[in-house]
């Protein structure tokens, strides 16, 4: 929800701002109040959630599935003292996503830097902590053992995306579903922008890759729809950021899911009302900016 609402990710918003031609990060206000709405919309929909369970744990979609590997140490603490050493290492988190910001919005920062810095901080937050080298082998071991079925799964989620690129089917996609806006009303131009970025994010996950092939089109076709170029790249906002999270091709997705051992059609189950819900709201803030007040 963070991520479709996100108002300065530079990824999404600051890479199809740019594109579009429109200042960078401009219209916040909006943005912001629109990151409000889908924070607040999951916050009620996952305390309803809660409250059903605690009535019957039974309508929980895996209330069923047996894991010994997620049994839990029963006989350890559920409290740790804030202990000085783990305030340090709280301190050095925050630090670091300051850094973070930092490099990413001045220095041009992408995956291999932001890696290397949390792998900075996983190494002197075991330091901090008093783990032994022998101890923080074993840990990193068994880290990198979890996420080799995620790996695995995002390498076999890119293959669909390299046979959708080399096959030319985003484009033919892209070049039809143009075609169809063109004799729209703004206020219908705008939802048909956010449904066709959502069906384009199976075949391109990423954001930025996104931004790059739709916003070139989408952008001045909306010049000619009456569409502000907010609102197309906010339809290209919502497009991506939702689908991402039931979205099979989706390597974040799918990559947590596996590291939760969360069976993908059991997640799809729980979501599919929550995702009815986001994109309905979604559809009511692209109205605003088509009907109700001018945004540029």
């Amino acid at each position: 929800a963070g991520f479709a609402g996100a108002f300065l990710n530079p990824f999404t918003v600051g890479v199809a701002q740019g594109i579009a031609g429109i200042p960078l990060f401009s219209g916040m206000a909006y943005r912001i109040f629109c990151w409000g709405v889908f924070s607040l919309v999951t916050i009620a929909y996952i305390m309803f959630y809660i409250y059903r369970l605690g009535k019957d744990k039974t309508i929980s979609p895996i209330h069923d599935t047996q894991d010994d590997t997620l049994d839990f140490d029963t006989n350890q603490p559920r409290e740790l003292p804030l202990t000085s050493n783990r305030i340090i290492i709280l301190l050095l988190f925050a630090l670091t996503l300051v850094v973070l910001a930092w490099g990413v919005t001045q220095q041009g920062w992408y995956i291999t830097e932001i890696s290397g810095l949390f792998f900075g901080l996983g190494i002197f937050s075991a330091l901090i902590g008093g783990l032994s080298l022998s101890t923080m082998v074993k840990a990193f071991s068994d880290g990198a053992k979890e996420m080799m079925s995620a790996c695995l799964v995002v390498a076999f989620c890119r293959g669909i995306l390299v046979i959708a690129q080399d096959g030319n089917i985003i484009d033919t996609i892209l070049n039809s579903m143009s075609n169809v806006l063109s004799d729209m009303p703004p206020v219908i131009s705008a939802q048909a922008m956010f449904i066709l970025q959502s069906i384009l994010n199976f075949f391109v996950p990423s954001g930025s890759g996104q931004a790059a092939l739709t916003m070139p089109i989408m952008a001045p076709l909306g010049d000619l729809l009456g569409v502000t170029r907010q609102t197309a790249v906010l339809a290209f906002q919502f497009g991506d950021g939702l689908s991402n999270m039931i979205l099979p091709t989706s390597g974040v997705t799918m990559g947590v899911l596996s590291i939760a051992r969360i069976p993908y059609d059991v997640w799809l189950r729980w979501m599919i009302p929550l995702m009815i819900i986001y994109f309905l709201t979604a559809m009511l803030l692209l109205v605003g900016p088509t009907v109700l007040f001018e945004w540029n």
